[in-house]
């Protein structure tokens, strides 16, 4: 009896590879299900989330994502991966995972939302560019197989880059208000730099951009980055930006100028980490070393973007614009990291 409580709650999974972990994750995050990273790690938030679903449709509680559950995941559960060739307007399963292959190779969308728009076919002409195959943004075998270094085997990514991953400072001085502090209900999910108006923002890593224009949930002028191993570096509140989407930047490459745009009350740069779309703490990622110089004057105030008042041309969100354009500013609290 024992045996059979230990394996209720942890239950061994058949198909429990990162991509489809990842999979499903960004099923029931789209359901409402579960709130964590889509890290493709089988941990019990996942597993709760998926007795969630079973208990909610009817099926027995098992906590193992099987035939019946997948079903019942609507769209979200299906096809697998590998299925068919994925492109522009596709979406399902197999796109998330395919999002999720394409963030721990460092060319991923930023987000495993199993909607194939144009970030993602973005992030696979990258993977198919750096993988010397021919670049037309779909997303077939040609492709799965260079994200999975070759092997076609499908449950892990063998030529990823590994190792630690540390960033350098975006602009020079100490850093104000930093993650997790208060800010009007939520709490703040990265850290603010208040240095004056105008200074210079350089990339805090090797990476990819994959936004630079306006957000209208609080960020303004925004840049945001892709690098390797799921990793994301955000550059908010810019008085004018420096890159373009699908630029490739190393550390020190100029992104942008500092500003007060969007929900701010003073020049300062506000700077996020994600990991797999969730932001982390960047302090212990943080190298001593700068990615760029002082430029600029001004007079730096300290940072209370969440508690500004947006600008008017926040309440004009377009329609059409993609989700980093839409992303509110502090919309959770941070979360673990361990899903």
């Amino acid at each position: 009896m024992a045996l059979i409580a230990i394996l209720f709650v942890v239950p061994v999974r058949a198909d429990a590879s990162p991509a489809r972990v990842a999979a499903l994750q960004a099923a029931l995050s789209g359901l409402h299900l579960y709130a964590g990273y889509v890290d493709g790690i089988d941990g019990p938030l996942t597993h709760r989330a998926v007795t969630a679903l079973q208990r909610r449709r009817g099926l027995s509680v098992d906590g193992i994502a099987g035939p019946q559950t997948r079903k019942a995941l609507g769209w979200r559960g299906t096809p697998g991966l590998g299925s068919r060739v994925m492109r522009a307007g596709d979406r399902g399963w197999d796109v998330a995972a395919l999002q999720f292959l394409l963030q721990r190779a460092g060319h991923g969308p930023g987000r495993a939302d199993g909607l194939f728009g144009p970030l993602t076919r973005a992030a696979v002409e990258r993977a198919q560019e750096a993988a010397g195959i021919g670049i037309d943004g779909l997303a077939g075998a040609a492709t799965l197989a260079a994200l999975r270094g070759g092997s076609g085997s499908g449950s892990e990514l063998v030529s990823a880059p590994s190792g630690p991953v540390r960033f350098l400072r975006p602009v020079p001085g100490p850093i104000g208000d930093g993650f997790g502090a208060p800010r009007s209900g939520h709490l703040h999910t990265g850290v603010d730099f208040p240095v004056p108006y105008g200074t210079r923002v350089g990339a805090a890593g090797v990476g990819t951009t994959i936004y630079a224009g306006y957000n209208y949930g609080g960020y303004g002028n925004l840049v945001v980055i892709q690098h390797r191993l799921g990793y994301t570096t955000w550059y908010a509140h810019l008085s004018s930006i420096a890159t373009a989407v699908g630029a490739q930047v190393e550390g020190g490459t100029l992104v942008g100028y500092v500003g007060s745009t969007g929900n701010s009350t003073g020049p300062h740069l506000h700077f996020e980490v994600r990991r797999y779309d969730t932001p982390i703490d960047p302090v212990p990622l943080l190298l001593t070393a700068l990615a760029a110089r002082p430029a600029g004057t001004g007079s730096g105030q300290a940072a209370g973007e969440c508690a500004g008042r947006a600008r008017h041309e926040a309440s004009k969100r377009p329609q059409g614009s993609d989700r980093i354009a839409r992303e509110r500013l502090c919309p959770t609290s941070p979360q673990p990291a361990s899903r």
